[in-house]
């Protein structure tokens, strides 16, 4: 019996691993769908109204902790439901590490139109710096982003 039980722990434990593996795995492929859902409304309802409804606190392109925000390609923050960063300067931003994390989305953007960067970003809901995966997309004379935390 307490064979039967150990067994049956280890099991789910590695269930329990593989799965936590999976939802890893798929987290970063949510920015990039939550970016491509971002565009195609870019696209279709224009810059002013898109610009508003990303900077919406509580918009549709607000989930939990995925949400969207737009740069210029001169770094400057277009739209963020974190409305006190709309307006800044992100070029001398430093993440925790001293990443100049938007210096790197901006060229990157400009010379492949679209990627991936990492840097670290205050996690909306703890507070706290947390490592964050970000993808973005260049459309016209903006980059379209949004990431994902690491749990």
């Amino acid at each position: 019996m307490r064979k039967t039980m150990t067994v049956w722990v280890v099991a789910l434990v590695v269930v329990a691993f593989l799965a936590g593996l999976t939802l890893a795995a798929e987290k970063p492929e949510e920015a990039k769908v939550w970016v491509k859902k971002a565009v195609a409304y870019y696209k279709t309802y224009g810059r002013t109204k898109a610009l508003a409804e990303f900077s919406k606190p509580t918009g549709q392109f607000v989930k939990e902790d995925l949400y969207i925000y737009v740069l210029d390609l001169n770094g400057k923050m277009l739209a963020h439901p974190k409305g006190s960063l709309v307006g800044r300067d992100f070029t001398k931003i430093k993440d925790p590490n001293g990443k100049l994390f938007a210096v790197d989305i901006v060229n990157d953007a400009k010379a492949n139109g679209s990627g991936w960067i990492n840097y670290k970003w205050e996690h909306p809901t703890t507070k706290m710096p947390a490592p964050k995966t970000v993808y973005f997309e260049k459309v016209g004379d903006v980059v379209i982003c949004s990431g994902v935390y690491a749990k």
